[in-house]
């Protein structure tokens, strides 16, 4: 079989895929503000405390839908997030 049309159809593949991922995934947090600890209401603070205790919270973002996603890391290095909405629920943690 010829290496020429599998080029063709695996770049094909990445490029659909990566815009894919862009259009689902990626496009609310591209337009995301980085905003500091202190900017970020305090019960939304709190409420990630409580949702992830152990996690030192050092930045957050402010989402094009209002949505905050404050960011930290564990004590072994991995880094967690909780995405909380105005009214302080939980929408998603990682």
């Amino acid at each position: 079989m010829r290496r020429g049309p599998m080029i063709v159809l695996a770049a094909a593949l990445l490029i659909g895929g990566a815009g894919a991922a862009y259009f689902f995934i990626g496009r609310n947090h591209l337009n995301a503000v980085v905003v500091s600890l202190e900017e970020v209401p305090d019960p939304l603070v709190r409420k990630a405390k409580e949702t992830l205790p152990d996690i030192k919270f050092d930045h957050a973002r402010k989402l094009p839908n209002g949505n905050y996603e404050i960011r930290g890391k564990a004590k072994n290095g991995k880094v967690r997030e909780v995405e909380l909405n105005a009214s302080g629920e939980v929408v998603e943690i990682e």
